[in-house]
């Protein structure tokens, strides 16, 4: 990979005692009431042949309920019996200094900007009520901080703890010896595998300027072609490489295991998962494009993913309760589900 130089592993995944399933994972009949609250529906934006789909009955959803003293205990243990379902959000980082100044950035490691801080507050209140048990993140800072700001909204509370497993005396001097802490903390476990692709040469470089340098189809190519990376950088071929096998080595058993997983990271890690998820065509992931900040929610059920939130662009509000499907997009929404 001509790009792997550029990156440091910061440690196989641990296993942690305060890493725990929420006890109180509720299943509810209509999809619709849990969350009308926390994913507003807008209006369709003005294109044409827009419908709006409601989720049916039928359709299983993850949330977290807060106990009440009404609720008994048998209940409590009756229905986490039954639900063999986990929930999974992922979240392209808010906006960088750099998004903001157009420059390619890359596996350079440059924080939010305003907006983009705001964007991972405004992205934590739409999953306020989605139960998160373990944070994965990748290495570099604009993901990290949005995990953590979108975690300040939680409805929870649980203060989420950067794991450090790069060496013995990190792990040593980070632990937590108070057992409930951990019950009150979220794991935030950041890997490289899951950072932007590395840009090469085009790393800093004016986004426009380098168009009119090289030629609009060339920086096309470089930006949005599966299989042709920048100079020295990678092609999303190889970001996909290590984004998807991290995933499936480390994400998706801890989903199998129960537990409702949030990933925050960048917009060619991310389209990379979703390619797997989705089961996407080369050609088709090349299109498809990801809104800074707004997240997108999975089902993981029986062994399959399943969509429930679809973002059309950055003026549409994440979608929970309702799904926009519009035969203008090509190919976004082929795999949800209509029941």
């Amino acid at each position: 990979m001509a790009a792997g130089v550029h990156y440091q592993a910061i440690g196989a995944l641990q296993s942690h005692s305060h890493i725990n399933n929420f006890n109180h994972l509720q299943k509810f009949n209509n999809f619709v009431r849990l969350v009308t609250k926390d994913f507003t529906s807008s209006n369709c934006l003005p294109r044409r042949d827009c419908r709006v789909i409601r989720s049916s009955a039928s359709q299983t959803s993850v949330v977290d309920t807060v106990s009440s003293p009404s609720r008994s205990r048998t209940s409590d243990r009756d229905t986490h019996k039954k639900s063999n379902e986990a929930a999974l959000i992922l979240i392209r980082h808010g906006e960088s200094l750099w998004n903001e100044k157009n420059l390619f950035t890359g596996c350079v490691d440059v924080p939010l900007s305003k907006k983009g801080i705001h964007e991972a507050i405004e992205a934590g209140k739409r999953i306020s009520s989605i139960p998160v048990d373990l944070i994965f993140t990748s290495a570099l800072i604009r993901a990290q901080m949005t995990a953590m700001l979108a975690m300040t909204q939680h409805r929870r509370k649980k203060v989420p703890i950067i794991m450090h497993n790069e060496s013995e005396q990190a792990r040593e001097w980070s632990q937590v010896f108070s057992e409930d802490t951990k019950k009150q903390s979220i794991p935030v476990i950041a890997a490289w595998q899951l950072n932007e692709r590395m840009y090469g040469e085009l790393q800093g470089l004016n986004k426009q300027e380098t168009a009119d340098r090289f030629g609009k189809e060339q920086v096309h190519e470089w930006r949005r072609s599966y299989d042709t990376p920048p100079p020295n950088g990678e092609s999303l071929e190889m970001c996909a490489e290590r984004a998807v096998a991290y995933f499936r080595d480390q994400i998706e058993p801890q989903l199998l295991s129960g537990k409702n997983v949030m990933i925050a990271a960048h917009g060619n890690s991310l389209r990379s998962i979703i390619m797997y998820l989705d089961k996407l065509t080369s050609q088709e992931v090349i299109s498809l494009e990801l809104s800074t900040g707004i997240p997108m929610l999975y089902i993981f059920k029986e062994g399959r993913f399943i969509r429930r939130g679809s973002p059309i662009g950055p003026t549409e509000a994440g979608v929970y309760a309702y799904t926009r499907v519009c035969t203008y997009i090509p190919f976004i929404f082929r795999s949800i589900l209509i029941r």
